[in-house]
């Protein structure tokens, strides 16, 4: 009985203290939990309104924040390749043009003597004699359908040249969107061949599994 009662008191003393020791610890942990997390650097977010801006100034400025930096030489590429057959083909197109106006500025060559001959650098003109009606009208209709051809193609490249700007500006932003999408090992996409049985009768069909 004096056993019993002098365990009794124990437990009663010892009850006290380990819950100080328990409500200690859980204070120490939340205490260092706290501290971590103030000392952790605060997460930037990224964001796709900067990267469309930064593509509408400057295009490949917005992949270079998104740190897609091997898209920056094919954007300016890109570039390149377009105004360079703008160029091309507005040259072409005021050749042509030129030429047709100095074979149309007077009575041509076949009549008074014409002034300008810039169209008889044009190898088509030295091949044929223009003193010949048919040639001369043959040849002027020739420069009227290639002053349209070369002026139809610049103006379709400008307008590509535009499209190509927006498309830097989109792939900026859809880039910027998915900059923290989690592509890690977790995410995975498992499929395989199953087999059930309803209605008497096996069904085959295949099964695909998410894990993420």
């Amino acid at each position: 009985m004096i056993k019993r009662c002098f365990f009794s008191k124990i437990l009663l003393l010892s009850l006290p203290l380990f819950f100080s020791i328990n409500l200690l610890g859980q204070t120490a942990a939340q205490d260092s939990a706290f501290i971590a997390k103030a000392n952790e650097e605060p997460k930037v977010e990224h964001s796709p309104k900067k990267a469309t801006l930064y593509s509408t100034f400057l295009p490949g400025l917005g992949q270079a924040y998104n740190k897609k930096y091997w898209k920056i030489p094919l954007i300016y590429a890109g570039f390149g390749t377009i105004g360079y057959f703008i160029h091309w083909n507005n040259d072409n197109y005021n050749i042509m043009r030129q030429a047709y106006l100095d074979l149309t500025d007077g009575d041509g060559p076949y009549g008074i003597e014409d002034p300008t001959n810039s169209y008889m650098k044009l190898e088509a003109a030295q091949l044929r004699d223009l003193n010949n009606p048919t040639y001369y009208n043959n040849f002027k209709t020739g420069l009227d359908k290639q002053q349209s051809y070369y002026r139809r193609n610049r103006d379709l490249l400008i307008i590509s040249i535009i499209g190509f700007y927006g498309l830097n500006i989109i792939d900026a932003s859809v880039d910027a969107h998915l900059y923290d999408f989690d592509i890690s090992e977790d995410l995975t996409f498992n499929w395989q061949p199953t087999m059930q049985y309803e209605n008497f009768q096996y069904v085959y069909g295949v099964s695909c599994t998410f894990t993420f």
